[in-house]
């Protein structure tokens, strides 16, 4: 009998060190294929060069990614803490449409109990929006923004045929601006839900692994 082939890897995208710390200090267990947690930077620039350089080595080439991190919401009645699960993802240069989103959104449910999970398109933005700018975006039906997720997963299906999905998890909305009293409360919530997430990320990469019917 041949040897079984390696499972395929699952590359996580996230802008901040305080994201890529709360990513590894919530993981447990065995993935069932590598998973790497790459810290991009800021900006979309810096994510689209981020993930093409580590997409074009042997190790990632044909690995499934997420993006993930902080965004801000743009639906009224959005909290710091609530998650955001991408149905596509969009900028100026086009749009991106995720794989298994009812799946992360069952997952995420399961994991991360008593949070409301948002999905629609996340959009993306070169800056923080804040004001007029939120409602803007939410007229063109985008329930959500940051800064990388767009240029994250347009750059990973650009470097080859893969899934690819976002979750955010939002740390400001048009209630609760980052410039408000309260923003410090908001950001710990959305850092112990972003802690909490790897499971069901690990959950959607393990159903691309199996055998299709």
């Amino acid at each position: 009998m041949g040897a079984r082939p390696a499972p395929a890897p699952l590359l996580i995208a996230c802008a901040l060190g305080i994201e890529q710390f709360a990513l590894r200090t919530g993981e447990r267990g065995d993935a069932d294929g590598p998973v790497t947690v790459l810290r991009t930077g800021m900006g979309p620039a810096a994510a689209g060069r981020s993930v093409t350089r580590v997409l074009a080595g042997p190790v990632l080439r044909g690995a499934a990614v997420m993006a993930t991190g902080f965004c801000a919401g743009l639906a009224p009645g959005m909290h710091p803490g609530d998650l955001v699960v991408a149905e596509e993802t969009r900028d100026p240069r086009g749009s991106v449409p995720c794989a298994g989103t009812e799946l992360l959104v069952k997952e995420l449910v399961r994991t991360v109990p008593g949070r409301t999970v948002h999905t629609g398109p996340l959009t993306g933005s070169d800056h923080v929006v804040r004001g007029h700018e939120r409602s803007d975006l939410l007229a063109t039906g985008a329930i959500a923004v940051d800064m990388e997720s767009a240029a994250t997963l347009l750059s990973a299906v650009r470097a080859g045929e893969r899934p690819v999905a976002a979750v955010r998890v939002v740390v400001d909305a048009p209630e609760h601006e980052l410039v408000r009293i309260g923003t410090l409360r908001g950001g710990i919530s959305a850092f112990r839900v972003l802690r909490s997430v790897l499971p069901a990320f690990r959950e959607w990469h393990r159903s691309l692994l199996l055998p299709r019917r």
